[in-house]
């Protein structure tokens, strides 16, 4: 490689300048060109999001020399940026908040004059994001990676073109190419989003004053969670949501029912079955127009001071060069790989948002690892069945495995064991006992199908129902299992007990 021929020869000429003839002929010798303007890598990373930077890491701990493009200024693409990061910010100190006014009292705690000082709340978010973007920085400096910021588009097959904004571009040389672009905010048609009245996720991290109503399109995770932090701080919140559930994508029916059921408490409302036809600015205000969605007849216009639009996300594939190299992408935008994640170009890959499978941080850097290890001859598994999905609201509702419907529609027999936190001792000494733990168990072999939690740490929890999954756990290994009294994930324990024993012990 260029830097480990310059490094290797020795200095000669007058004041020690290297011999211009030496390093040519060498470089001929070793079948190299000389090119100034020219990195070489072993492994080029396009993205630094949480399966890039994951990715660049694993490749130098594995001995590659790697370059990783990213196009913002900053490290950890969307989540640490304007994702998940600052979003967990807000939910947990704006939950601190709503506890203060009104729950506090009932704990014995009397606080007068709770104000909200919403600078200093997103000044904390703020932090949080700098912090962790500058140890991506950093770690990326500890494992000698070399980091360039602008637009990578791929230009060979071997050849990676890195854009800058100031128009000028450089040719990166490189044995593999990952691409790890992740995904974007899909647009809505007909409503222009400007950030600060009519908002995506992005633009609701960062609103200037809390507004007096919120109209949020889909209720699926994102929607609930920004949602939620809003709502909160005083916001009446409307999600509209076109299914007839909440949640999106993968959560199971009865945790879903019950979930409505608690944020329909706290406040949110919920418009289910409806669709949005359209947006209009009135003054300072916003109307949104919609409809059932079974009787197209029954028409209202709702108003709110601030429009969320959530629809999802789409993967962000555009110019990177793949129709150049007879990369097709599908109807979704995604890139079509293999089980090793390579694309029909074996030493190109792609991981995350920009393929198929949930759009989910550490499914990515789940891939991004195996890509890495797969490149040097490792053996390539993921199982996607036991990747957890959390949404970060209160309570929190997390699952992994498949759902009772799915195993309907299998045909699969299965038993059910659930347990309710307000059973739970921990859950009852903070008075904090919404929800349940439900598990799914193979009715021939008591295996773990699948585990489904709304309530306290549900995010913590279901990782200890990830972990079963892997090693082909069943309903009764779990349940045997010591778990320390008094927690919350002896509910977990529990609910695997009522699926294989038929009772739970406390309920």
């Amino acid at each position: 490689m260029q830097a480990s021929v310059l490094t290797r020869l020795p200095a000669i000429g007058p004041k020690g300048i290297l011999c211009r003839v030496a390093i040519i002929q060498l470089q001929q010798q070793q079948g190299q060109r000389f090119m100034s303007s020219t990195h070489e890598a072993d492994l080029v990373v396009i993205g630094s999001g949480p399966g890039g930077y994951v990715a660049s890491i694993k490749a130098a701990q594995l001995g590659m020399k790697v370059v990783n493009i990213e196009k913002r200024a900053t490290l950890g693409g969307t989540c640490l940026n304007v994702g998940c990061i600052p979003s967990k910010s807000l939910l947990n100190n704006s939950h601190y908040y709503h506890m203060a006014q009104h729950d506090f009292k009932n704990r014995g705690i009397l606080v007068d004059n709770v104000k909200l000082d919403l600078d200093a709340m997103l000044s904390a978010k703020s932090g949080a994001v700098k912090a962790l973007t500058g140890g991506i920085a950093h770690l990326f400096k500890q494992n000698k990676i070399t980091q360039l910021t602008g637009h990578g588009k791929i230009t060979g097959k071997n050849e990676v073109t890195l854009l800058k904004d100031d128009g000028s571009s450089e040719k990166i040389n490189a044995k593999n190419i990952m691409i790890a672009t992740g995904s974007e905010v899909t647009p809505f048609p007909g409503i222009e989003i400007d950030e600060e009245q009519i908002v995506s996720s992005t633009g609701a991290l960062s609103l200037k004053s809390v507004p007096d109503k919120m109209i949020v399109i889909g209720a699926g995770v994102i929607g609930l969670e920004l949602g939620s932090v809003w709502g909160r701080l005083g916001t009446q919140v409307t999600a509209v949501e076109f299914l007839g559930t909440i949640g999106g994508m993968g959560i199971d029916g009865e945790v879903s029912k019950n979930f409505q059921k608690i944020l329909t408490k706290q406040g949110i409302k919920f418009k289910l079955s409806t669709k949005v036809t359209g947006a209009r600015r009135e003054g300072n205000r916003i109307l949104v127009g919609v409809e059932n969605v079974k009787d197209p007849s029954k028409k209202e216009e709702l108003d709110c001071e601030v429009l969320l639009v959530s629809v999802g996300r789409r993967p962000y594939t555009e110019n990177l060069g793949l129709e150049d190299m007879g990369i097709t992408r599908d109807e979704k935008g995604r890139i079509p790989v293999n089980e090793k994640f390579q694309t029909v170009v074996p030493n190109i890959y792609a991981i995350g948002d920009a393929i198929h499978g949930p759009m989910l941080a550490h499914k990515a850097e789940d891939e991004g690892i195996v890509a890495c290890e797969g490149m040097t001859g490792m053996p390539v598994h993921i199982d996607y069945n036991c990747v957890p999905s959390v949404v970060y609201t209160h309570p929190e509702v997390a699952w992994v495995g498949k759902t009772e419907e799915d195993l309907k529609q299998a045909g699969v027999a299965f038993n059910v064991g659930k347990f309710p936190f307000a059973a739970n001792s921990r859950a009852k000494t903070n008075n904090d006992t919404d929800g349940f733990v439900k598990v799914l168990g193979d009715k021939a072999t008591d295996r773990l199908l699948g585990c489904h939690i709304i309530g306290p740490g549900a995010g913590e929890m279901i990782n200890e129902a990830a972990l079963a999954m892997e090693y082909g756990a069943s309903c009764e290994d779990v349940a045997r299992v010591c778990h320390a009294h008094p927690t919350c994930s002896e509910a977990l324990r529990e609910a695997n007990l009522a699926a294989y024993f038929g009772k739970p012990i406390n309920f």
